[in-house]
């Protein structure tokens, strides 16, 4: 994707050149993984017998590295093989999602819906928009890799403007700003799950509100949409337009000037039936008693049916309206042409399964080592034996979920290693459990979108390759590193101003402990 003709590049294009070119000799992701797997079974082997003299911050019992190469280890891992690739959960929701997608898309019915949008929304704002929506697509869990990031492009790209630089910006709003969001979403309850318990370590009475980092993600929303547009306009986009040739046989972008009178009947058919289907679902949660709610009566936790059925609701608000468009508009003339549209979708999905299987016995591989919480462990062991000032120390923080985040990339199991750690030695040091764990959420969030172990990212590529077919994993890391160093930094300055003008972090939060 670089271009040789750039005669007198920037200082900044030359750093992303370079890392361009250096990430390109990374081999494929699927192979990426299997090389990973190999390192992590090395590793394993090799560190088993070592004391390392720290305990699991959880279970209190002594961390060691487990030894996946013994006979037994081996054994499971051939034995559960199937299961382990099958329950990879990025891949279900891939997959099911794309099912009801697929068919939205083959009726028309989103493309229609697009041209009726652009026309009502000015060129300049397409790139806050792209955000914004992927800052709100975090109330659907990991929907918006599925759903935002592909359309970016599309918008872009129908548009007239370079597709890349949609995808990157919906790819900054999904991924790097996921600890953003206007409204309240299923992170909230799950980050407090670890925190509370980490805080009673110290204080058995404590209690931590889910929704107290709220006000500060929220307003978080504001300054990553705002650094979102600056460089995806002023930066990414101009630099794509020199480097990133489309490719040649690529669809013409369609016509948004128009839109036919059968066109706008079907859409507005398929967008009431849309609206119904929400409408009759929030009818069915609105009850105390609502079988979708959990035990104790709640819809925002992970135990709630209703969060463990995004995806399956995903599928069915796109399939239907899909259909119904797709009937009136004559698009789809049977029913057979609707499983033509769902199976064309998953045949785009090859590529992403074989990486998928790959990725998915790497994560498990990586998980029943322990080198993960041995790597978040020992970092944060150190940075607590420099004993910094309470302010630095939370920039450190910050700076070691970033870098953690590169190798673990589950917000859960991260924070279930460092809140232990992290909340206890904070609040000895008079900070709040609430502003430790708004430490953790910036960095953790930061950094999604430069690593190629994060499970989406190949997918990412995908989509990016639809354009651009030489895009590898240089090209997508060089593309957004600079949100990635921008949204560490700025997000970290903006934590400490928002502390020190004392604005609330939400609900029944606050800054000092006790």
């Amino acid at each position: 994707m670089t271009n040789a003709t750039d005669a007198s590049p920037t200082l900044m294009n030359r750093v992303l050149n370079k890392v361009e070119v250096v990430g390109n000799k990374l081999p494929d992701p699927a192979i990426l993984f299997l090389y990973a797997l190999l390192i992590v079974w090395l590793l394993s082997w090799l560190l088993s017998g070592v004391d390392f003299g720290i305990n699991h911050p959880k279970t209190g019992a002594p961390l060691e590295v487990v030894n996946l190469l013994t006979g037994t280890e081996l054994a499971s891992f051939l034995s559960n093989m199937v299961k382990t690739f099958t329950g990879f959960a990025p891949l279900g929701v891939v997959l099911v999602a794309m099912l009801g997608v697929g068919v939205a898309d083959e009726s028309k019915f989103i493309n229609t819906g697009l041209k009726l949008m652009l026309r009502r929304t000015p060129t300049f704002l397409l790139t806050p928009m792209v955000i914004l929506i992927g800052l709100l697509s975090h109330s659907a869990i990991d929907a918006g890799y599925v759903l935002v990031i592909p359309l970016g492009g599309i918008i872009f790209y129908a548009a007239g403007r370079h597709p890349l630089a949609g995808i990157a910006a919906a790819f900054a709003g999904v991924s790097g700003g996921f600890s953003a969001n206007p409204a309240p979403s299923a992170l909230d309850p799950l980050l407090q799950g670890f925190t509370q318990p980490a805080a009673q370590i110290i204080d058995p009475n404590i209690e931590v509100n889910p929704l107290g980092n709220y006000f500060f993600t929220a307003v978080s929303s504001v300054l990553v949409i705002a650094l979102g547009w600056f460089l995806t306009d002023k930066v990414i986009e101009p630099r794509l337009q020199k480097t990133a040739a489309l490719n040649d046989d690529i669809e013409p972008a369609e016509d948004l000037s128009t839109v036919a009178p059968r066109e706008k009947k079907a859409f507005v058919a398929a967008a009431l039936t849309m609206f119904a289907g929400l409408a009759l679902l929030v009818l069915v949660l609105l009850p105390a008693d609502s079988p979708f709610r959990d035990a104790e009566g709640s819809l925002n936790s992970f135990q709630a049916p209703i969060m463990q059925s995004i995806v399956p609701l995903i599928l069915l608000l796109f399939l239907i309206p899909g259909v119904v468009y797709g009937r009136i508009a004559g698009t789809f003339e049977n029913g057979k042409a609707v499983i033509d549209a769902m199976s064309k979708s998953m045949s785009g999905m090859g590529y992403y399964i074989v990486m998928a299987f790959f990725c998915a016995l790497f994560v498990k591989a990586f998980a029943d080592s322990n080198i993960g919480a041995l790597l978040a462990v020992k970092g944060a062991e150190v940075l607590k034996a420099l004993a910094l000032p309470g302010g630095v120390t939370l920039f450190g923080i910050i700076l070691l979920v970033g870098f953690v985040n590169i190798f673990v990339g589950s917000a859960s199991a991260k924070w279930a290693l460092l809140a232990p750690i992290f909340v206890p030695m904070l609040m000895q040091l008079g900070f709040s459990p609430e502003l430790t764990q708004a430490a953790y959420r910036v960095g953790d969030s930061s950094t999604n979108i430069i690593t190629p172990l994060m499970p989406y990212f190949p997918l990412v590529v995908v989509y990016c390759q639809r354009y651009v077919k030489q895009t590898g994993i240089g090209n997508l890391v060089s593309m957004m590193l600079p949100y990635s160093l921008v949204f560490l930094v700025c997000w970290s300055l903006f934590l400490m101003a928002y502390w020190g003008v004392g604005i609330p972090l939400g609900f029944g939060a606050s800054y000092t402990y006790p």
